[in-house]
């Protein structure tokens, strides 16, 4: 059951902010109202039909315990009040999803990375088509994709790829591709023609701004130092590459691509999205502790995938599903479909959280 009250101090809230964009705010402040009030519109009009039918329903009821009410008015009045019973549960439906707990990393752009794992070349090459996955699948919604690093493999593909993409809602698209994906193949190289299995680790992090995360200078130490290209090519003949260790951590970035002054900048891209995703997998095992995540933990050591070339089919361990469509998924075509399903079962299991805490 929805609790009025609650409900009733969102429609307050979102009031008052409408009130207190009108004082004018600091350009950030009023960034950050704009925001909120944006977010709650939707909430709260779902709320006024509630609370409408609610006060409709009332009416009919007091038609109906009104001992003078004829005999058509009563007929009339109770067809309206199952009618409206009906609305009232519609519009309760609607808003428990409305109210669903929101990630607050979930309009943010996306640090992605993918690590070749076992199984050395074919490894590599597989790290390189599920980068052209993300890519293309990117390129359909019209994110940017921006490599931050990349080393290549020996026979092709990447032993480690490190890519920005930019755009709305990134991270609440493919917040669920971290962890290992495992493909099934011939390779090439492979007289006999004999399946081998290999695998690559997908990490996926919000890109935190300036603001999310503060990095003191002292906290820091850069590196630079000479880029070089695979097979000698692009190498750099000044010192380019710039390494950050984070002191407190230890966690170390590394960018190799452009201008040092750019490198600078991507690798403290880097940095703030690695240190912002440390604090939410912080907060997120908390949780955890309390309940189980029905998508899997996040935890990057975790299977989460197959992709078997020979049959054509791709299967998510998490959810239990399989689509005889790899070729499409592997060209960015299809993974809607598999990241809608994901985040429908996300959704299913933060609701059944809500109804059995309710």
């Amino acid at each position: 059951m929805l609790i009025d009250e609650k409900l009733e101090q969102l429609v307050q809230r979102h009031a008052a902010i409408e009130v207190e964009m009108t004082t004018g705010p600091d350009p950030e402040t009023y960034v950050k109202l704009a925001s909120e009030h944006s977010e709650l519109g939707p909430v709260v009009d779902k709320i006024k039909e509630f609370q409408n039918a609610k006060a409709d329903l009332a009416g009919a009821e007091e038609l109906l315990a009104d001992g003078e009410t004829d005999a058509e008015m009563r007929e009339l009045a109770n067809a309206e009040k199952q009618e409206i019973n009906e609305r009232i549960e519609r519009y309760e439906d609607d808003l428990k999803f409305l109210l669903l707990p929101k990630d607050a990393a979930d309009d943010k752009s996306a640090i992605l990375e993918i690590r070749a794992g076992t199984g050395g070349s074919e490894a590599a090459l597989f790290a390189g088509d599920l980068f052209r996955m993300y890519e293309r699948h990117a390129a359909s919604k019209n994110w940017k994709v921006e490599i931050l690093s990349e080393s290549a493999g020996d026979v092709g593909g990447y032993k480690e790829i490190i890519a920005s993409i930019s755009g709305r809602g990134v991270f609440a698209r493919l917040k669920f591709e971290s962890g290992v994906h495992r493909v099934q193949r011939v390779p090439e190289t492979e007289s006999g023609g004999r399946v081998h299995t290999s695998a690559a680790t997908v990490a996926v992090l919000p890109e935190a701004e300036e603001i999310d995360v503060e990095i003191r200078n002292e906290d820091i130490r850069i590196d630079t130092m000479r880029a070089s290209g695979a097979g000698g090519q692009h190498v750099n003949t000044t010192d380019s590459a710039v390494r950050i260790t984070h002191l407190p951590t230890g966690i170390v970035v590394l960018s190799s691509e452009k201008s040092q002054h750019q490198n600078r900048a991507f690798a403290m891209k880097a940095l703030r999205a690695k240190l912002y995703d440390m604090e939410r997998q912080k907060v997120a095992q908390e949780r955890a502790d309390a309940r189980k995540d029905q998508v899997g933990s996040g935890d990057r050591s975790e299977r989460i995938r197959t992709y078997n070339f020979p049959q054509g089919r791709i299967s998510d361990h998490r959810i239990n599903l399989t689509l005889y469509k790899l070729d499409r998924i592997i060209m960015g075509e299809g993974l809607d479909e598999i990241i809608d399903a994901l985040i429908t079962d996300h959704q299913a299991s933060l609701l059944a959280d809500i109804e059995g805490n309710g």
